[in-house]
């Protein structure tokens, strides 16, 4: 059975899909998506219980950034990355998770992770400065996660290195409002943040390798629910690649809207063509085996978290590995239907081609770079341990 905030975006795809050209023209998500999506419940699913969330099955959460993503790509994205940053702040202080969700749990959080900014220890916490690209969504949010390299007396990365990731209000970060300028996902408004100077209390702060660790943060946190035991670089991942696959089925239901009655430049009709109705249930097959598969990791993972069993790291470089296969899976189909759309199909009137261009910005992002994670899982295949360098994001 769905999930009841499923239920509810599938309800309203229709309106959160009316709402994408006027995200795309704002550079932001309107102030329609915003609604409906707080409405629907969608960036509280990883929330926990005691401060108005569902603590949901991931497995529940990524099908609701696939649902909000098939009507609009950048409010899927939005919602995609936004929507893990609930979960990581289950692992956090109590006093952070008061401040943030205290008066509203309906309060949003921004990121990014890529530690762009030097945390210089001072007493009681540290000093922040630096400057971060990509915070997705982050004109609607009053709260930022953000990746910093601990600093020395200098001010310089201190060594050996040692990644944070810090959390500030809305009043401490500026964000850099011509620094959005796109060619896919425009809705998102993933601009750039600037922090000059401000101070981290350490109680708003986390070691990146407990997050990724998963078990050791859950357990330190005091949370017993399953889907916090779970690593960063699993769940992290998984909003983000949802998002795409989503975008995808987005790509797909346009496609066949607007074949069904198309006549192609030939004068025959596409319903009469078998070779892009070839095309068309193929490229759907491709884009169902990418959803059916980045659910069935994630299950799998959960699953043995809910039996008590550790989660090594084969098994995550594994979910890694099919995970990032089902992005390139996904958008290779939509090239496939894309290509085979005619020319009205890059008009902009046409939904289609801004789910081509989203679908190609959204494969961008570093999580979904196969190298790396295929290098090493190859090697985790054959029993040798991969260097320290494979390991990262997984």
């Amino acid at each position: 059975m769905a999930h009841e905030v499923v239920r509810r975006v599938e309800e309203v795809a229709g309106r959160l899909a009316a709402t994408a050209q006027d995200s795309e023209r704002l550079g932001r998500l309107a102030d329609e998506s915003v609604k409906l999506v707080r409405e629907a419940g969608v960036m509280r699913l990883l929330q926990p219980t005691d401060f108005g969330g569902y603590a949901a099955h991931p497995r529940d959460f990524a099908e609701a950034v696939m649902a909000v993503a098939k009507a609009c790509g950048s409010t899927g994205w939005v919602c995609g990355v936004g929507g893990v940053h609930p979960w990581e702040m289950a692992l956090m202080d109590r006093r952070l998770q008061q401040e943030v969700w205290g008066e509203n749990p309906d309060t949003w959080i921004a990121s990014p992770y890529m530690p762009s900014g030097i945390a210089t220890p001072a007493e009681g916490g540290y000093v922040l400065k630096g400057r971060w690209q990509f915070s997705s969504g982050t004109d609607h949010c009053d709260w930022i996660f953000l990746g910093a390299l601990v600093g020395d007396a200098d001010g310089k990365p201190a060594q050996p290195s040692k990644v944070l990731h810090v959390v500030l209000p809305r009043r401490d970060y500026a964000i850099v409002d011509d620094s959005w300028d796109v060619i896919g996902l425009c809705g998102t408004g993933s601009k750039d943040v600037v922090v000059d100077g401000a101070f981290i209390p350490a109680y708003r702060t986390i070691d990146s390798e407990e997050v990724a660790s998963g078990e050791r943060a859950a357990e330190r946190a005091g949370r017993t629910e399953t889907v916090y035991r779970l690593p960063f670089w699993t769940m992290f991942p998984l909003g983000i690649t949802s998002a795409v696959v989503g975008i995808a089925e987005g790509a797909l239901a346009c496609h066949l809207d607007y074949q069904r009655d198309r006549v192609m430049a030939a004068g025959t009709r596409v319903r009469d063509d078998p070779h892009t109705l070839y095309a068309i249930s193929e490229a759907a097959a491709e884009i169902a085996a990418s959803r059916t598969q980045l659910l069935d990791g994630i299950s799998r993972l959960h699953d043995r978290a809910e039996a008590g069993e550790p989660i090594t790291f084969e098994d995550r470089s594994t979910v890694r590995r099919n995970q990032v296969r089902c992005a390139w899976r996904a958008v290779s189909a939509v090239d496939e239907i894309f290509a085979r759309s005619g020319g009205n199909a890059v008009r902009r009137s046409n939904a289609v081609q801004r789910f081509w261009r989203d679908a190609h910005v959204g494969l961008q992002h570093a999580i979904h770079i196969p190298g790396s994670i295929y290098h090493s899982n190859a090697l985790t295949s054959m029993g040798i341990e991969p260097a320290e360098q494979l390991r990262a994001l997984i």
